[in-house]
């Protein structure tokens, strides 16, 4: 059949909501589970998380398809109590280790320039611990000092500004401007001012060193 001229040719069809499909039994959340952890790295609360919302999902679907609301309700209920159940199981079977999980992702983290205190927040968001984040942390033995450098290397500043001034005023200007880029960052004050009174070189090295660990 000829298309109708009249029509744009550029005009898509129009995408139809995605059904509820299937209730989220146990098996069929150990299963997305399964396909999640095989792309992403979770800890326990994320892993459950993710599951619940695959729940919650499916409880919008089936309302916007008309199940009535004390139908979806129990489901919802023993959905998510198998989310967690779930969840718990792998970390029985060592498919999520949170302090694994915090580990990976505070060297990771450290490395790209991240502070001490924005892991801490960033473990705590992912659901770990505050007592395995602190663990985590205090082992780790991160280099601050060259996550403070590679933050600075990002923006161009302090030891990595391509045209550092010359005046005494400017100069002052450009330090005060990293400093509090540091301090946004979460750095404390005696690493930022370790960081930039650091020689170019010796910058660049530091960061190489603490990226070998």
């Amino acid at each position: 059949m000829a298309e109708d001229p009249s029509k744009p040719a550029w005009r898509k069809r129009e995408r139809r909501p995605p059904t509820a499909g299937p209730a989220p039994t146990e098996a069929r959340l150990h299963e997305a589970a399964l396909n999640h952890l095989a792309r992403f790295a979770a800890t326990e609360a994320g892993l459950t998380r993710v599951l619940q919302r695959r729940v919650a999902r499916w409880a919008q679907r089936a309302e916007r398809e008309g199940m009535p609301p004390e139908q979806i309700a129990p489901i919802v209920e023993q959905g998510r109590a198998a989310a967690a159940g779930v969840a718990k199981r792998m970390v029985s079977a060592g498919a999520v280790d949170d302090a694994a999980f915090a580990a990976s992702r505070a060297r990771r983290l450290s490395r790209a320039g991240r502070s001490r205190r924005a892991i801490s927040a960033h473990l705590a968001a992912k659901g770990v611990g505050g007592e395995v984040a602190a663990e985590t942390l205090e082992e780790a033995g991160t280099d601050e000092v060259a996550a403070a450098l590679a933050h600075l290397r990002r923006r161009r500043q302090g030891p990595f500004d391509p045209s550092p001034p010359e005046e005494p005023e400017a100069m002052r200007t450009a330090r005060m401007k990293a400093m509090g880029s540091l301090a946004r960052a979460g750095f404390p004050r005696e690493v930022a001012e370790a960081a930039l009174d650091t020689d170019p070189a010796e910058a660049e090295m530091r960061i190489i060193e603490s990226r070998r660990g």
